[in-house]
């Protein structure tokens, strides 16, 4: 593999795609690998990045110790996705459906302008302003992402983009 710097962090690239990269962070440090929907996790050990991650694809270490009891893991774990990257295996696309809030389907019942803004926005788009907004655990802060996100929804971009 090659090694290099990519988000700010080293990472490592077979057959022109990236394989795994290392991170550290205040209690623990952490091999997460791409495109884990890929790999094969005979061991078990792999967990989700986040709470909002489809697939499981990293592997969190406290103590240095802990990379050579896990060394024969990551190896083949490695091994699998070399030998993807060279096959030019891609992941299967996976797509979980975000429901709609019901404060924004009501302000697109209401306003056939936003109506009109939201369903125009890729399908991306809008499932980052369903996600966005349905995250809100009150009915109230739902209702003031909806406005906040107003003038973004007409102009086409998505509820993250600047």
């Amino acid at each position: 593999m090659d090694e290099t710097v990519k988000w700010a962090h080293p990472t490592y690239m077979h057959a022109g795609r990236n394989i795994a990269l290392l991170a550290a962070f205040r209690c623990d440090f952490r091999l997460s690998f791409m495109n884990p929907g890929l790999l094969s996790d005979t061991e078990g050990v792999l967990e989700p990045q986040g709470p909002n991650s489809r697939t499981p694809g990293m592997i969190r270490f406290t103590e240095a110790g802990q990379t050579r009891e896990m060394e024969p893991v990551i190896r083949a774990y490695l091994g699998q996705l070399m030998a993807h990257a060279e096959a030019g295996t891609k992941p299967p696309k996976t797509r979980s459906e975000i429901e709609m809030p019901d404060e924004l389907r009501d302000a697109l019942d209401v306003d056939p302008e936003l109506a009109e803004a939201f369903h125009a926005l890729t399908p991306g788009r809008q499932r980052s302003y369903m996600f966005n907004i349905g995250q809100a655990r009150r009915s109230a802060t739902r209702l003031a992402r909806i406005e906040k996100f107003r003038e973004k929804i007409f102009a086409g971009k998505g509820a993250m983009e600047h």
